[in-house]
């Protein structure tokens, strides 16, 4: 971190060597130059945070109060992606979102798409590689909140006349509200700096912040402004990740 933020404040290229010279310039650059990918890679992450919260926290539950015997086997089920490496993972999405592919034809004849629509290289692709890469950061902790409730609360709940709706509302969902600002932190932060989805799925329009860190470090060797814009990402998390925990006390949620 030392080393990083010494060389945030550099001046000159590969060239000419760098030079430590105090030079905050790194920073004004990266706010105003690349404003636009950093509220792209915040969008994606809050998207891609909240669908796979959607989809985790129903079959976390089923799994939870449902699952039985079948627990550790469905648990195996979730986590079995992470048995393949994460490029391959994604270039897998290219074959599932392909122009020819199943899905597009499906949804080209429900008429969702247009005739010549597409589902790669748009943003949506992008949100739904980074969504299904980080599913299981959400999911897993989510069972686990989940898992350690005692059912005997939700039963004294009915038998006080609260219907199932009201006992998930009252009960169950704050009872898992550590497994769900857990699952939060662990799907958006690592997604807020992803650039394997964007690269592969989508486009230069669809570039996050982390593609331009990527390219600057190993592609234009402009190690300063790269690290610059790595701490500018960090403060952007930092400051959302305590924003976040004050809104749910995190306090209160972790004791």
């Amino acid at each position: 971190m030392y080393y990083l933020a010494k060389t945030s404040l550099n001046s000159g290229d590969i060239f000419t060597g760098f030079t430590f010279t105090w030079a905050w310039e790194n920073y004004t650059d990266a706010f105003t130059l690349y404003r636009a990918h950093f509220i792209r890679s915040l969008e994606y992450a809050g998207l891609a945070t909240i669908f796979a919260f959607l989809i985790s926290y129903p079959l976390a539950y089923w799994i939870a109060f449902r699952g039985g015997r079948w627990k550790n086997l469905l648990l195996l089920l979730i986590i079995a992606p992470f048995f393949v490496t994460y490029l391959i993972r994604t270039l897998a999405w290219q074959t599932i979102l392909a122009d020819e592919g199943t899905v597009v034809g499906v949804l080209r004849d429900l008429h969702i798409l247009e005739p010549d629509g597409r589902l790669l290289a748009t943003s949506t692709a992008v949100v739904a590689g980074i969504t299904y890469n980080f599913l299981p950061f959400m999911a897993l902790p989510l069972y686990v909140a989940l898992e350690q409730i005692d059912p005997r609360l939700i039963e004294a709940a009915q038998d006080l006349y609260a219907s199932r709706a009201k006992a998930f509302l009252r009960v169950t969902l704050p009872l898992s509200l550590p497994g769900v600002f857990a699952g939060t932190l662990l799907t958006f932060i690592p997604a807020a700096g992803d650039f394997i989805n964007a690269q592969l799925l989508g486009t230069p329009n669809q570039h996050m912040i982390g593609n331009v860190i990527q390219s600057k470090f190993l592609e234009l060797i402009d190690y300063p402004e790269a690290a610059a814009l790595s701490f500018v990402l960090m403060a952007f998390i930092l400051v959302g990740v305590f924003a976040y925990s004050r809104a749910l006390g995190s306090e209160r949620l972790t004791g």
